[in-house]
Protein backbone atom coordinates (compact mmCIF):
# COMPACT_ATOMS: atom_id res chain seq x y z
CA UNK A 1 0.00 0.00 0.00
CA UNK A 2 1.25 3.33 -1.31
CA UNK A 3 1.45 6.64 1.68
CA UNK A 4 -2.38 6.84 0.74
CA UNK A 5 -5.39 8.09 2.79
CA UNK A 6 -5.77 5.32 4.66
CA UNK A 7 -2.01 5.17 5.68
CA UNK A 8 -3.12 9.21 6.83
CA UNK A 9 -5.87 8.57 8.57
CA UNK A 10 -4.03 5.69 10.58
CA UNK A 11 -1.39 8.31 10.99
CA UNK A 12 -3.79 11.30 11.89
CA UNK A 13 -5.14 9.13 14.43
CA UNK A 14 -1.71 8.43 15.66
CA UNK A 15 -1.17 12.45 15.94
CA UNK A 16 -4.61 13.28 17.20
CA UNK A 17 -3.26 11.13 20.32
CA UNK A 18 0.35 12.40 20.79
CA UNK A 19 0.12 15.80 19.64
CA UNK A 20 -3.32 17.43 20.87
CA UNK A 21 -2.69 20.07 23.41
CA UNK A 22 0.83 19.92 23.39
CA UNK A 23 2.63 23.18 22.46
CA UNK A 24 5.22 24.20 19.80
CA UNK A 25 8.62 24.35 21.25
CA UNK A 26 10.62 25.07 18.70
CA UNK A 27 10.50 25.11 14.40
CA UNK A 28 13.04 23.93 12.26
CA UNK A 29 13.76 23.60 8.69
CA UNK A 30 16.30 20.82 8.02
CA UNK A 31 16.00 20.67 4.38
CA UNK A 32 14.02 23.24 1.77
CA UNK A 33 11.35 21.09 1.60
CA UNK A 34 11.27 19.77 5.05
CA UNK A 35 9.71 21.15 8.69
CA UNK A 36 10.77 19.66 11.94
CA UNK A 37 7.91 20.73 14.95
CA UNK A 38 9.31 20.06 18.16
CA UNK A 39 5.95 19.58 20.56
CA UNK A 40 5.96 19.46 24.33
CA UNK A 41 2.91 17.43 25.95
CA UNK A 42 2.78 17.19 29.70
CA UNK A 43 6.38 15.70 30.21
CA UNK A 44 6.86 14.29 26.91
CA UNK A 45 8.92 15.66 23.70
CA UNK A 46 7.63 14.71 20.47
CA UNK A 47 9.28 15.99 16.86
CA UNK A 48 6.83 15.92 13.65
CA UNK A 49 8.56 15.39 10.44
CA UNK A 50 6.27 16.75 7.81
CA UNK A 51 8.30 16.47 4.33
CA UNK A 52 6.62 18.16 1.07
CA UNK A 53 9.32 16.70 -1.36
CA UNK A 54 7.87 15.70 -4.39
CA UNK A 55 9.72 12.66 -4.78
CA UNK A 56 9.11 11.32 -1.05
CA UNK A 57 5.98 13.17 0.55
CA UNK A 58 6.34 12.11 4.66
CA UNK A 59 5.04 12.87 7.74
CA UNK A 60 5.12 11.25 10.69
CA UNK A 61 6.81 11.53 14.37
CA UNK A 62 10.40 10.62 14.93
CA UNK A 63 13.46 10.78 17.37
CA UNK A 64 15.66 11.76 15.12
CA UNK A 65 18.27 14.77 15.03
CA UNK A 66 18.44 16.84 12.18
CA UNK A 67 20.91 19.42 11.28
CA UNK A 68 19.58 22.89 11.13
CA UNK A 69 21.39 25.19 7.97
CA UNK A 70 23.04 28.51 9.76
CA UNK A 71 20.42 30.74 9.12
CA UNK A 72 16.14 29.39 8.68
CA UNK A 73 14.83 30.49 5.36
CA UNK A 74 11.87 32.81 5.62
CA UNK A 75 9.38 30.52 5.28
CA UNK A 76 10.42 28.84 8.61
CA UNK A 77 10.72 32.59 10.32
CA UNK A 78 7.59 32.86 9.34
CA UNK A 79 6.28 29.51 11.29
CA UNK A 80 8.42 30.63 14.17
CA UNK A 81 6.73 33.77 14.48
CA UNK A 82 3.34 32.48 14.42
CA UNK A 83 4.05 28.82 16.26
CA UNK A 84 6.40 29.15 18.56
CA UNK A 85 4.52 28.40 21.72
CA UNK A 86 0.89 27.71 20.51
CA UNK A 87 -0.83 24.77 20.93
CA UNK A 88 -1.97 22.11 18.48
CA UNK A 89 -5.93 21.87 19.36
CA UNK A 90 -6.18 19.73 16.56
CA UNK A 91 -5.20 17.50 13.67
CA UNK A 92 -7.86 16.72 10.83
CA UNK A 93 -7.82 15.22 7.62
CA UNK A 94 -10.56 16.22 5.12
CA UNK A 95 -12.99 13.28 3.61
CA UNK A 96 -9.81 10.96 3.13
CA UNK A 97 -7.76 12.88 0.94
CA UNK A 98 -3.80 12.77 1.39
CA UNK A 99 -3.87 15.81 3.71
CA UNK A 100 -3.37 16.00 7.09
CA UNK A 101 -4.46 19.68 8.95
CA UNK A 102 -2.85 20.78 12.01
CA UNK A 103 -4.38 23.28 13.87
CA UNK A 104 -2.64 25.85 16.80
CA UNK A 105 -3.63 28.34 18.73
CA UNK A 106 -1.59 31.22 19.40
CA UNK A 107 -1.53 34.27 21.24
CA UNK A 108 -1.01 37.27 18.40
CA UNK A 109 1.06 40.95 18.85
CA UNK A 110 -2.27 42.28 20.16
CA UNK A 111 -2.38 39.53 23.02
CA UNK A 112 -5.87 37.85 21.38
CA UNK A 113 -5.68 34.03 20.69
CA UNK A 114 -6.23 33.55 17.00
CA UNK A 115 -6.73 29.96 15.41
CA UNK A 116 -3.83 29.24 12.86
CA UNK A 117 -3.51 26.18 10.44
CA UNK A 118 0.05 24.53 8.97
CA UNK A 119 -1.65 21.94 6.35
CA UNK A 120 0.49 19.38 4.98
CA UNK A 121 -0.58 18.03 1.01
CA UNK A 122 1.15 14.62 0.79
CA UNK A 123 0.23 14.18 -3.04
CA UNK A 124 3.78 13.13 -5.01
CA UNK A 125 4.94 16.37 -6.95
CA UNK A 126 2.06 18.56 -6.11
CA UNK A 127 2.86 17.90 -2.46
CA UNK A 128 3.12 21.24 -0.95
CA UNK A 129 2.89 22.30 2.88
CA UNK A 130 0.46 25.67 3.15
CA UNK A 131 0.18 28.08 6.24
CA UNK A 132 -3.10 29.84 6.59
CA UNK A 133 -5.14 31.78 8.96
CA UNK A 134 -8.94 30.59 10.34
CA UNK A 135 -10.42 31.93 7.51
CA UNK A 136 -8.38 30.01 4.97
CA UNK A 137 -6.69 32.98 3.57
CA UNK A 138 -2.73 31.39 2.54
CA UNK A 139 0.11 33.31 4.76
CA UNK A 140 2.59 31.26 3.05
CA UNK A 141 3.44 28.13 1.37
CA UNK A 142 6.71 26.26 1.54
CA UNK A 143 6.26 25.92 -2.43
CA UNK A 144 4.73 29.03 -4.00
CA UNK A 145 2.45 27.70 -7.19
CA UNK A 146 1.27 31.31 -9.00
CA UNK A 147 -1.06 31.01 -12.42
CA UNK A 148 2.09 30.86 -14.54
CA UNK A 149 1.90 27.54 -13.29
CA UNK A 150 -1.33 26.53 -12.57
CA UNK A 151 -4.23 28.20 -13.91
CA UNK A 152 -6.56 26.16 -11.75
CA UNK A 153 -4.78 26.39 -8.21
CA UNK A 154 -2.46 29.84 -7.12
CA UNK A 155 -1.12 29.08 -3.96
CA UNK A 156 0.23 32.73 -2.87
CA UNK A 157 0.06 34.76 0.14
CA UNK A 158 -3.25 36.20 0.39
CA UNK A 159 -4.96 34.15 -1.28
CA UNK A 160 -7.86 31.90 -0.66
CA UNK A 161 -7.15 28.20 0.83
CA UNK A 162 -9.30 25.37 -0.62
CA UNK A 163 -8.78 21.72 -2.32
CA UNK A 164 -7.66 21.20 -5.73
CA UNK A 165 -10.15 20.63 -8.07
CA UNK A 166 -8.90 16.85 -8.96
CA UNK A 167 -9.52 15.55 -5.45
CA UNK A 168 -13.05 15.42 -6.37
CA UNK A 169 -13.72 12.25 -5.25
CA UNK A 170 -16.45 10.17 -3.23
CA UNK A 171 -15.11 9.56 0.79
CA UNK A 172 -15.23 5.78 1.33
CA UNK A 173 -15.84 6.19 4.98
CA UNK A 174 -19.23 8.08 3.93
CA UNK A 175 -20.29 5.14 1.49
CA UNK A 176 -23.32 3.41 1.09
CA UNK A 177 -24.35 0.18 0.01
CA UNK A 178 -26.75 1.24 -2.39
CA UNK A 179 -25.02 3.94 -3.78
CA UNK A 180 -22.13 1.48 -4.00
CA UNK A 181 -23.61 -1.16 -6.02
CA UNK A 182 -25.21 1.58 -8.29
CA UNK A 183 -22.09 2.89 -9.01
CA UNK A 184 -20.79 -0.86 -9.95
CA UNK A 185 -23.64 -1.57 -12.26
CA UNK A 186 -23.03 1.79 -14.34
CA UNK A 187 -19.27 1.34 -14.40
CA UNK A 188 -17.18 -0.16 -17.49
CA UNK A 189 -13.89 0.35 -15.51
CA UNK A 190 -12.39 -2.71 -14.13
CA UNK A 191 -12.90 -3.13 -10.06
CA UNK A 192 -9.35 -2.46 -9.59
CA UNK A 193 -9.67 1.03 -11.25
CA UNK A 194 -13.35 1.54 -10.06
CA UNK A 195 -12.35 1.71 -6.61
CA UNK A 196 -9.44 4.03 -6.77
CA UNK A 197 -10.83 6.23 -9.59
CA UNK A 198 -14.22 6.90 -7.30
CA UNK A 199 -12.79 7.04 -3.37
CA UNK A 200 -10.88 9.24 -2.77
CA UNK A 201 -7.24 8.00 -0.39
CA UNK A 202 -7.88 4.32 -1.86
CA UNK A 203 -4.88 3.45 -3.41
CA UNK A 204 -4.59 0.35 -6.17
CA UNK A 205 -2.47 -2.58 -3.14
CA UNK A 206 -5.47 -1.69 -0.99
CA UNK A 207 -8.22 -2.08 -3.42
CA UNK A 208 -6.90 -5.11 -4.85
CA UNK A 209 -7.26 -6.02 -0.66
CA UNK A 210 -10.44 -5.22 -0.63
CA UNK A 211 -11.32 -7.23 -3.73
CA UNK A 212 -9.23 -10.09 -2.32
CA UNK A 213 -11.54 -9.90 1.26
CA UNK A 214 -14.14 -10.46 -0.69
CA UNK A 215 -13.24 -13.46 -3.31
CA UNK A 216 -12.49 -15.01 -0.20
CA UNK A 217 -14.85 -14.02 2.28
CA UNK A 218 -17.71 -15.25 -0.10
CA UNK A 219 -15.80 -18.29 -2.22
CA UNK A 220 -16.29 -16.51 -5.20
CA UNK A 221 -12.48 -16.91 -7.14
CA UNK A 222 -13.79 -14.99 -10.17
CA UNK A 223 -13.76 -11.64 -7.94
CA UNK A 224 -10.76 -10.15 -9.47
CA UNK A 225 -9.28 -6.77 -9.96
CA UNK A 226 -9.30 -6.73 -13.58
CA UNK A 227 -12.79 -8.09 -13.65
CA UNK A 228 -15.43 -5.23 -15.13
CA UNK A 229 -17.33 -3.65 -12.54
CA UNK A 230 -20.36 -3.81 -14.23
CA UNK A 231 -20.43 -7.33 -15.18
CA UNK A 232 -20.44 -8.13 -11.77
CA UNK A 233 -23.07 -10.77 -10.61
CA UNK A 234 -25.84 -10.09 -7.76
CA UNK A 235 -23.31 -12.38 -5.57
CA UNK A 236 -19.99 -10.84 -6.52
CA UNK A 237 -21.63 -7.03 -5.64
CA UNK A 238 -23.01 -7.96 -2.46
CA UNK A 239 -19.93 -9.84 -1.51
CA UNK A 240 -17.76 -6.55 -2.47
CA UNK A 241 -19.92 -4.37 -1.28
CA UNK A 242 -19.82 -5.88 2.24
CA UNK A 243 -15.98 -6.08 2.08
CA UNK A 244 -15.86 -2.93 1.45
CA UNK A 245 -18.14 -1.24 4.03
CA UNK A 246 -16.15 -3.61 6.28
CA UNK A 247 -13.22 -2.13 5.35
CA UNK A 248 -14.25 1.34 5.89
CA UNK A 249 -15.55 0.76 9.19
CA UNK A 250 -12.23 -0.65 10.19
CA UNK A 251 -10.66 2.27 9.16
CA UNK A 252 -13.53 4.88 10.64
CA UNK A 253 -13.59 2.70 14.02
CA UNK A 254 -9.25 3.09 14.16
CA UNK A 255 -8.78 -0.75 13.99
CA UNK A 256 -5.22 -0.27 12.09
CA UNK A 257 -2.30 -2.73 12.35
CA UNK A 258 0.61 -0.90 10.40
CA UNK A 259 3.38 -3.99 8.80
CA UNK A 260 5.65 -3.67 6.50
CA UNK A 261 5.56 -6.12 3.99
CA UNK A 262 8.58 -7.67 3.01
CA UNK A 263 9.09 -9.84 0.25
CA UNK A 264 11.95 -13.09 1.01
CA UNK A 265 13.06 -11.12 3.92
CA UNK A 266 13.27 -7.19 1.89
CA UNK A 267 11.27 -4.13 2.13
CA UNK A 268 8.33 -4.63 -0.25
CA UNK A 269 5.59 -2.43 1.11
CA UNK A 270 4.09 -0.80 3.82
CA UNK A 271 0.45 -1.23 5.51
CA UNK A 272 -1.98 0.58 7.78
CA UNK A 273 -4.61 -2.10 7.37
CA UNK A 274 -3.74 -6.28 7.49
CA UNK A 275 -3.21 -7.28 3.59
CA UNK A 276 -4.25 -10.73 4.06
CA UNK A 277 -3.66 -10.76 -0.15
CA UNK A 278 -0.89 -9.86 -0.30
CA UNK A 279 0.19 -12.14 2.56
CA UNK A 280 -0.69 -15.09 0.86
CA UNK A 281 2.25 -15.24 -1.49
CA UNK A 282 4.60 -17.84 -0.33
CA UNK A 283 7.33 -15.55 -0.61
CA UNK A 284 6.02 -12.88 1.54
CA UNK A 285 6.03 -11.88 5.20
CA UNK A 286 5.00 -8.86 7.84
CA UNK A 287 6.68 -6.83 10.47
CA UNK A 288 4.64 -5.31 12.91
CA UNK A 289 5.01 -2.19 14.35
CA UNK A 290 3.34 -0.16 17.28
CA UNK A 291 2.75 3.03 15.49
CA UNK A 292 1.88 4.05 12.02
CA UNK A 293 5.45 6.20 12.58
CA UNK A 294 7.85 3.67 13.70
CA UNK A 295 6.56 1.56 10.11
CA UNK A 296 7.10 5.19 7.83
CA UNK A 297 10.44 5.86 9.28
CA UNK A 298 12.01 2.27 9.35
CA UNK A 299 10.52 1.51 5.91
CA UNK A 300 11.48 4.78 4.03
CA UNK A 301 14.84 4.32 6.73
CA UNK A 302 15.56 1.10 5.05
CA UNK A 303 14.53 1.87 1.33
CA UNK A 304 17.06 5.39 1.44
CA UNK A 305 19.57 2.47 2.74
CA UNK A 306 18.97 0.74 -0.29
CA UNK A 307 19.69 3.72 -2.41
CA UNK A 308 22.67 5.38 -0.80
CA UNK A 309 23.92 2.00 -0.92
CA UNK A 310 23.52 1.87 -4.53
CA UNK A 311 25.01 5.08 -5.11
CA UNK A 312 28.03 5.12 -3.18
CA UNK A 313 28.85 1.50 -5.10
CA UNK A 314 28.30 3.10 -8.73
CA UNK A 315 32.15 4.14 -8.94
CA UNK A 316 32.79 0.62 -7.82
CA UNK A 317 30.29 -0.62 -10.01
CA UNK A 318 31.60 1.00 -12.86
CA UNK A 319 35.59 0.02 -12.36
CA UNK A 320 34.61 -3.53 -12.05
CA UNK A 321 32.45 -3.56 -15.47
CA UNK A 322 35.11 -1.15 -17.55
CA UNK A 323 37.74 -4.24 -16.16
CA UNK A 324 35.55 -6.59 -17.20
CA UNK A 325 34.97 -5.59 -20.37
CA UNK A 326 38.49 -4.58 -20.72
CA UNK A 327 39.25 -8.37 -19.92
CA UNK A 328 36.78 -9.93 -22.24
CA UNK A 329 38.43 -8.14 -25.58
CA UNK A 330 41.91 -9.18 -24.11
CA UNK A 331 40.34 -13.01 -23.78
CA UNK A 332 38.72 -12.28 -27.54
CA UNK A 333 42.18 -11.58 -28.81
CA UNK A 334 44.02 -14.28 -27.17
CA UNK A 335 41.25 -16.32 -28.71
CA UNK A 336 42.31 -14.89 -32.23
CA UNK A 337 45.99 -15.82 -31.60
CA UNK A 338 45.60 -19.03 -30.79
CA UNK A 339 43.77 -20.08 -33.72
CA UNK A 340 46.48 -18.64 -35.73
CA UNK A 341 48.80 -21.61 -34.02
CA UNK A 342 46.70 -23.72 -35.41
CA UNK A 343 48.80 -24.65 -38.40
CA UNK A 344 51.87 -24.65 -36.79
CA UNK A 345 51.79 -28.87 -37.18
CA UNK A 346 51.69 -27.72 -40.51
CA UNK A 347 55.43 -26.01 -40.78
CA UNK A 348 56.68 -28.70 -38.56
CA UNK A 349 55.86 -31.37 -41.73
CA UNK A 350 56.84 -28.95 -44.16
CA UNK A 351 60.34 -28.96 -42.70
CA UNK A 352 60.98 -32.65 -41.94
CA UNK A 353 59.78 -33.36 -46.02
CA UNK A 354 61.92 -31.06 -47.42
CA UNK A 355 64.82 -31.96 -45.03
CA UNK A 356 64.11 -35.65 -46.02
CA UNK A 357 63.98 -35.05 -49.70
CA UNK A 358 66.60 -31.67 -49.67
CA UNK A 359 68.92 -33.29 -52.75
CA UNK A 360 65.71 -33.55 -54.69
CA UNK A 361 64.55 -30.22 -54.90
CA UNK A 362 66.46 -28.17 -57.21
CA UNK A 363 68.03 -24.31 -56.72
CA UNK A 364 65.71 -21.82 -57.37
CA UNK A 365 62.49 -23.90 -56.95
CA UNK A 366 59.60 -22.00 -56.14
CA UNK A 367 57.18 -24.90 -54.82
CA UNK A 368 57.99 -29.03 -54.66
CA UNK A 369 55.57 -31.76 -54.77
CA UNK A 370 56.81 -34.33 -51.86
CA UNK A 371 55.72 -37.60 -50.69
CA UNK A 372 54.84 -37.83 -46.89
CA UNK A 373 55.84 -40.56 -45.76
CA UNK A 374 53.34 -40.72 -42.44
CA UNK A 375 50.81 -41.15 -44.76
CA UNK A 376 51.32 -41.83 -48.03
CA UNK A 377 50.29 -38.75 -49.80
CA UNK A 378 51.38 -35.98 -52.06
CA UNK A 379 51.99 -32.40 -50.49
CA UNK A 380 52.53 -29.03 -52.09
CA UNK A 381 55.27 -27.42 -50.23
CA UNK A 382 55.65 -23.57 -51.16
CA UNK A 383 59.73 -22.65 -51.02
CA UNK A 384 60.99 -19.27 -51.22
CA UNK A 385 63.47 -19.34 -54.72
CA UNK A 386 65.99 -17.04 -52.64
CA UNK A 387 66.80 -19.89 -50.34
CA UNK A 388 68.43 -22.82 -50.54
CA UNK A 389 66.54 -26.61 -49.39
CA UNK A 390 67.94 -26.65 -46.01
CA UNK A 391 67.15 -22.68 -45.63
CA UNK A 392 63.77 -23.35 -46.67
CA UNK A 393 63.62 -25.99 -43.89
CA UNK A 394 64.95 -23.90 -41.00
CA UNK A 395 62.56 -21.33 -42.07
CA UNK A 396 59.87 -23.86 -41.67
CA UNK A 397 61.29 -25.19 -38.51
CA UNK A 398 61.45 -21.85 -37.01
CA UNK A 399 57.99 -20.92 -37.62
CA UNK A 400 56.64 -23.95 -36.19
CA UNK A 401 58.84 -23.43 -33.00
CA UNK A 402 58.01 -19.23 -32.60
CA UNK A 403 53.82 -20.93 -32.74
CA UNK A 404 54.53 -23.95 -31.08
CA UNK A 405 55.72 -21.24 -28.10
CA UNK A 406 53.21 -18.86 -29.04
CA UNK A 407 49.99 -21.98 -28.43
CA UNK A 408 52.00 -23.15 -25.17
CA UNK A 409 51.85 -19.79 -23.85
CA UNK A 410 48.96 -18.85 -24.13
CA UNK A 411 47.25 -21.77 -23.33
CA UNK A 412 48.20 -20.46 -19.36
CA UNK A 413 47.35 -16.88 -20.33
CA UNK A 414 43.62 -17.87 -21.65
CA UNK A 415 43.44 -20.07 -18.56
CA UNK A 416 44.49 -16.79 -16.06
CA UNK A 417 42.25 -14.35 -18.43
CA UNK A 418 38.95 -16.79 -17.72
CA UNK A 419 40.03 -17.68 -14.18
CA UNK A 420 39.78 -13.31 -13.96
CA UNK A 421 36.62 -12.86 -15.86
CA UNK A 422 34.94 -15.91 -13.24
CA UNK A 423 36.59 -13.70 -10.70
CA UNK A 424 35.08 -10.18 -11.86
CA UNK A 425 31.42 -11.95 -12.41
CA UNK A 426 31.94 -13.23 -9.04
CA UNK A 427 32.46 -9.77 -7.47
CA UNK A 428 29.92 -7.80 -9.97
CA UNK A 429 27.28 -10.68 -8.32
CA UNK A 430 28.55 -9.50 -4.73
CA UNK A 431 28.35 -5.74 -5.76
CA UNK A 432 24.63 -6.71 -5.99
CA UNK A 433 24.02 -8.26 -2.41
CA UNK A 434 26.36 -6.09 -0.45
CA UNK A 435 24.10 -4.84 2.53
CA UNK A 436 26.33 -2.52 3.74
CA UNK A 437 29.27 -0.02 3.21
CA UNK A 438 31.38 -2.91 5.39
CA UNK A 439 30.38 -4.80 2.27
CA UNK A 440 31.46 -2.34 -0.07
CA UNK A 441 34.93 -1.62 1.69
CA UNK A 442 35.58 -5.40 1.49
CA UNK A 443 34.97 -5.94 -2.07
CA UNK A 444 37.22 -2.90 -2.84
CA UNK A 445 40.08 -4.27 -0.74
CA UNK A 446 39.39 -7.29 -2.67
CA UNK A 447 39.18 -5.34 -5.85
CA UNK A 448 42.47 -3.63 -5.30
CA UNK A 449 44.73 -6.66 -3.92
CA UNK A 450 44.28 -8.37 -7.24
CA UNK A 451 44.75 -4.83 -9.05
CA UNK A 452 41.17 -4.23 -10.24
CA UNK A 453 41.26 -0.77 -8.27
CA UNK A 454 43.68 1.26 -7.49
CA UNK A 455 44.39 1.06 -3.67
CA UNK A 456 45.28 5.35 -2.56
CA UNK A 457 41.22 4.98 -2.78
CA UNK A 458 40.46 7.01 -0.08
CA UNK A 459 37.06 8.47 -1.43
CA UNK A 460 35.93 4.99 -1.83
CA UNK A 461 36.51 3.97 1.96
CA UNK A 462 39.59 2.08 1.71
CA UNK A 463 41.80 1.74 4.44
CA UNK A 464 44.68 3.41 2.54
CA UNK A 465 42.83 6.44 2.25
CA UNK A 466 42.00 6.72 5.91
CA UNK A 467 43.85 8.11 8.74
CA UNK A 468 45.36 6.16 11.50
CA UNK A 469 44.73 3.17 9.27
CA UNK A 470 43.33 1.49 12.09
CA UNK A 471 41.85 -2.02 11.32
CA UNK A 472 37.91 -1.65 10.84
CA UNK A 473 35.75 -4.19 12.05
CA UNK A 474 34.95 -6.83 9.36
CA UNK A 475 31.26 -7.47 7.95
CA UNK A 476 29.90 -10.68 9.29
CA UNK A 477 28.41 -13.45 6.40
CA UNK A 478 24.89 -13.47 6.86
CA UNK A 479 22.80 -15.99 9.49
CA UNK A 480 19.76 -17.65 9.66
CA UNK A 481 17.94 -20.41 10.89
CA UNK A 482 15.87 -22.91 8.86
CA UNK A 483 12.36 -23.58 9.78
CA UNK A 484 13.77 -26.79 11.35
CA UNK A 485 16.42 -24.65 13.74
CA UNK A 486 19.77 -25.54 11.53
CA UNK A 487 21.91 -23.23 11.55
CA UNK A 488 22.57 -21.26 8.02
CA UNK A 489 24.96 -19.18 6.76
CA UNK A 490 25.90 -17.41 3.59
CA UNK A 491 28.76 -14.98 2.35
CA UNK A 492 27.82 -11.90 0.76
CA UNK A 493 31.05 -11.88 -1.21
CA UNK A 494 34.38 -13.89 -2.00
CA UNK A 495 36.11 -12.92 1.59
CA UNK A 496 32.83 -13.88 3.38
CA UNK A 497 32.94 -17.06 1.10
CA UNK A 498 35.80 -18.17 2.33
CA UNK A 499 35.19 -17.29 5.60
CA UNK A 500 31.89 -19.85 5.84
CA UNK A 501 33.67 -22.46 3.86
CA UNK A 502 36.94 -23.17 5.44
CA UNK A 503 36.71 -21.33 8.86
CA UNK A 504 32.87 -21.39 9.82
CA UNK A 505 32.12 -24.81 8.16
CA UNK A 506 33.33 -28.44 9.41
CA UNK A 507 33.63 -31.44 7.73
CA UNK A 508 30.35 -33.23 8.46
CA UNK A 509 28.43 -29.49 7.48
CA UNK A 510 26.85 -29.46 3.74
CA UNK A 511 27.98 -26.51 1.20
CA UNK A 512 25.39 -25.08 -1.60
CA UNK A 513 26.25 -23.06 -4.12
CA UNK A 514 24.50 -22.41 -8.14
CA UNK A 515 25.19 -23.97 -11.00
CA UNK A 516 27.30 -22.18 -13.14
CA UNK A 517 27.32 -18.93 -11.75
CA UNK A 518 28.70 -16.27 -9.59
CA UNK A 519 26.97 -16.55 -6.01
CA UNK A 520 27.37 -17.02 -2.70
CA UNK A 521 28.51 -20.06 -0.58
CA UNK A 522 25.77 -21.30 2.08
CA UNK A 523 26.83 -23.88 4.57
CA UNK A 524 24.55 -25.94 6.52
CA UNK A 525 25.63 -26.47 9.89
CA UNK A 526 24.31 -30.07 10.75
CA UNK A 527 25.45 -29.83 14.10
CA UNK A 528 25.74 -33.71 14.49
CA UNK A 529 22.45 -34.63 12.96
CA UNK A 530 21.06 -35.98 9.97
CA UNK A 531 19.67 -33.31 7.83
CA UNK A 532 16.15 -33.72 6.74
CA UNK A 533 14.43 -32.83 3.20
CA UNK A 534 12.98 -29.86 3.83
CA UNK A 535 16.57 -27.90 5.07
CA UNK A 536 18.20 -29.31 2.40
CA UNK A 537 15.28 -27.66 0.36
CA UNK A 538 15.79 -24.47 2.49
CA UNK A 539 19.37 -24.16 1.81
CA UNK A 540 19.69 -25.03 -1.78
CA UNK A 541 16.32 -21.87 -2.19
CA UNK A 542 18.79 -19.73 -0.14
CA UNK A 543 21.93 -20.51 -2.37
CA UNK A 544 19.97 -19.72 -5.54
CA UNK A 545 18.54 -16.51 -3.79
CA UNK A 546 22.01 -15.35 -3.10
CA UNK A 547 22.86 -15.76 -6.71
CA UNK A 548 22.39 -14.13 -10.41
CA UNK A 549 19.72 -16.73 -10.54
CA UNK A 550 17.27 -15.05 -7.61
CA UNK A 551 15.07 -13.83 -10.66
CA UNK A 552 14.86 -16.92 -12.06
CA UNK A 553 11.56 -19.21 -11.93
CA UNK A 554 13.82 -22.47 -11.14
CA UNK A 555 17.67 -22.79 -10.65
CA UNK A 556 19.88 -25.94 -10.49
CA UNK A 557 21.92 -25.71 -6.81
CA UNK A 558 25.08 -28.52 -6.35
CA UNK A 559 25.37 -29.37 -2.54
CA UNK A 560 27.83 -31.31 -1.14
CA UNK A 561 29.58 -32.27 2.46
CA UNK A 562 32.33 -29.69 3.24
CA UNK A 563 35.02 -32.29 3.51
CA UNK A 564 34.80 -32.84 -0.36
CA UNK A 565 35.40 -29.26 -1.30
CA UNK A 566 39.09 -28.49 -2.32
CA UNK A 567 41.14 -24.79 -2.67
CA UNK A 568 43.29 -24.84 -5.06
CA UNK A 569 46.98 -23.35 -4.31
CA UNK A 570 47.19 -19.50 -5.32
CA UNK A 571 43.46 -19.79 -6.49
CA UNK A 572 41.44 -16.32 -5.72
CA UNK A 573 39.24 -16.47 -2.88
CA UNK A 574 36.44 -18.17 -2.78
CA UNK A 575 36.57 -20.51 -5.54
CA UNK A 576 36.75 -24.13 -4.75
CA UNK A 577 36.78 -27.60 -6.36
CA UNK A 578 34.52 -30.98 -5.77
CA UNK A 579 34.43 -34.00 -8.26
CA UNK A 580 31.31 -35.72 -6.80
CA UNK A 581 28.07 -33.78 -5.96
CA UNK A 582 24.19 -34.13 -5.85
CA UNK A 583 22.25 -31.50 -7.51
CA UNK A 584 18.70 -30.22 -6.88
CA UNK A 585 16.15 -27.98 -8.89
CA UNK A 586 15.05 -25.02 -7.03
CA UNK A 587 12.57 -21.86 -6.58
CA UNK A 588 15.04 -19.11 -5.48
CA UNK A 589 13.71 -17.93 -2.03
CA UNK A 590 14.65 -17.45 1.42
CA UNK A 591 10.89 -18.50 3.02
CA UNK A 592 11.29 -20.45 6.04
CA UNK A 593 14.51 -19.04 7.36
CA UNK A 594 14.62 -15.88 10.15
CA UNK A 595 17.72 -13.90 10.27
CA UNK A 596 20.13 -14.06 13.20
CA UNK A 597 21.13 -10.47 13.86
CA UNK A 598 24.08 -10.31 16.26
Amino acid sequence: MAFDGIMIAALRAELDARLVGGRIARVSQPEKDAVVLTVKKEKNSEKLLLSCSPGLPLAYLTEQSFANPASAPSFCMLLRKHLNGGQIVSVSQPGMERILDLAVTHRNELGDIEELHLIAELMGKYSNLIFCDAGGTILDAMRRVPSSVSSLREVLPGRPYFLPDALKKADPLSETEPSLKEALSASPLPLGKFLTGRYAGLSFPAAEEIIFRASRASGLSSLESGRIASALSPEEADALSRAFLSAAEQIRSGRFAPAMICENGDPKDLSAIEMTGQLSAPDRSQRRFESPSALLEAYYAEKNAVERLRQRSADTRRAADTVYERTVKKLDLQRRQLRDTEDRDKYRLYGELITAYAHQIPDGAKEAELLNYYDGTQVRVPLRSDLSAMENANRFYARYSKQKRTFEALQGQIADTEQTLEHLDSIRAALDMASGETDLREIREEMARYGYLRKAAGKDGSRAGRKGGGKEKPALPLHYLTSEGFDLYVGKNNLQNEEVTFRIASGADWWFHIKGQPGSHVIVKSGGRELTDRAYEEAAAAAAWYSRARDSKKADVDYVQRRELRKVPGARPGFVIYHTNYSMTVTPSIAGLTEQRS
